[in-house]
């Protein structure tokens, strides 16, 4: 079973950037596509940001796009997540996600995923 640990979260204010990570099981990256998806209290999980196996093709949610980026190292095993001009409202717990590539259909819909981390927390503050 894949195993996926998020680092990188914290606390910034409305403007600033943050660089979150997976840490994804050995030797299996590249079979995966991965995203990233967030939940804020009282709210449902959306997703934010999606990749495929190869890191060729990359998907965003509106809210997002223009602000942040989603990129993959395979031989590293790990996932990326660039946030900048960070507003309050992207406030939320944020998870990583990896679904096998031949069951990938909606790339930024939870029923492509069948593995998830923890969560690392992201507040920003205005």
């Amino acid at each position: 079973q894949v195993q996926l640990v998020e680092s990188g979260g914290g606390s910034v204010q409305s403007g600033g950037s943050l660089r979150l990570s997976c840490a994804a099981s050995k030797y299996t990256t590249n079979r995966y596509c991965m995203g990233w998806f967030r939940q804020a209290p009282g709210k449902e999980r959306e997703g934010v940001a999606a990749i495929d196996s190869v890191g060729m093709s990359t998907y965003y949610a509106d809210s997002v796009k223009g602000r942040v980026t989603i990129s993959r190292d395979n031989a590293k095993n790990t996932l990326y997540l660039q946030m900048n001009s960070l507003k309050p409202e992207d406030t939320a717990m944020y998870y990583c996600a990896a679904g096998p590539a031949w069951e990938w259909t909606q790339p930024l819909s939870r029923r492509s995923y069948n593995y998830w981390g923890q969560g690392i927390q992201v507040t920003v503050s205005s």
